[in-house]
């Protein structure tokens, strides 16, 4: 075998081990937020963190995903069947939505309406249907979970799951392109540190509250991080939005105080859903927006030279 080849080899090796070990830390900080039969979340990061390995590395990282997983369900799960299966659904869902956004011809940047709509749909709402039907399914069969929790359970596990994938993988995405602009102005840093403390400010101060109203305080600022610092912004105050709220769901504090389970996971995952589509797609807009005014100035340009040589052969034939 040839050292090309074997370093080949090695270098996929080493991105499964990495995406394993990032899927076990992610789901070991999920699990802090269970709410269900100790393994159920309201926000399931390690299919973010999946999702964003796919697209990354392509499909030949998807042993990694199994191998974390397995290393997070085997202390957890009531047998070791039930794991297998939990293992298997958890494999799948990722694998699937990766499919199927790349058959919609998806681009990780996430600078077109058209991949978060993908993302939303498909990565997220599509995809995710796949572990939360096998997992829950698993649980009742195994008796880990009475027949007629199998619906609230269902619907915590796929919504934690989607969750993971509209929150987390577009911050890991914007996290592995992102590249600070080396001539930014100081005001510039101010700015994007008074948007950050405005958002943990304001998210902090409408959790604390049992008014629900007091929820939209978070969206100015989405808005600010969509417009002024694209999906970097968006993606990195929606995931620190989204963690505040569900930290506070988990308490059964401010708006999320006095609910009953099914209450609390429809007000937390609007809350969630809500605030991940407005910063994505706002984001995304804002792009494409700026995208086409730079082509035009390109195009605008392009024509003001041509007509810069066009002059001087028309004088020379006057």
């Amino acid at each position: 075998m040839r050292t090309a080849e074997i370093g080949r080899y090695w270098s996929v090796a080493l991105r499964i081990l990495a995406v394993a070990a990032f899927y076990y830390g992610a789901a070991r900080l999920g699990l802090l937020q269970q709410l269900v039969g100790g393994q159920v979340t309201p926000l399931w990061p390690p299919t973010g963190v999946a999702l964003a390995g796919l697209l990354v590395f392509g499909l030949r990282i998807w042993p990694g995903i199994a191998l974390g997983a397995f290393l997070v369900n085997v202390s957890i799960g009531p047998t070791a069947l039930a794991v297998l299966a939990i293992v298997a659904g958890n494999t799948a869902a990722p694998v699937c939505a990766y499919l199927m956004l790349r058959r919609t011809d998806f681009r990780d940047r996430l600078d077109r309406l058209r991949d978060v709509l993908a993302l939303v749909f498909l990565g997220a709402l599509a995809g995710m249907l796949i572990s939360a039907t096998v997992g829950t399914g698993v649980l009742v069969l195994s008796g880990a979970l009475d027949a007629g929790d199998f619906w609230p359970t269902w619907s915590v596990w796929w919504t934690g799951d989607a969750m993971g994938v509209l929150v987390v993988t577009p911050f890991l995405l914007a996290l592995r392109r992102f590249r600070w602009p080396p001539k930014a102005r100081p005001r510039r840093w101010i700015e994007a540190t008074a948007l950050l403390l405005g958002t943990l400010f304001a998210t902090i101060l409408a959790t604390g509250t049992t008014s629900a109203a007091l929820l939209f305080l978070v969206f100015p600022f989405l808005i600010w991080a969509a417009i002024r610092f694209q999906l970097a912004g968006a993606a990195t105050c929606a995931l620190g939005v989204s963690t505040l709220a569900i930290l506070a769901a988990a308490r059964q504090s401010g708006p999320f105080a006095d609910l009953d389970l099914f209450a609390d996971m429809v007000t937390l995952q609007a809350f969630n859903g809500t605030t991940a589509l407005t910063a994505l797609l706002l984001a995304a807009v804002i792009t494409e927006r700026n995208e086409t005014h730079e082509e035009i100035k390109r195009l605008c340009a392009r024509l003001a030279e041509m007509v810069a040589e066009i002059e001087p052969r028309r004088d020379r034939e006057g």
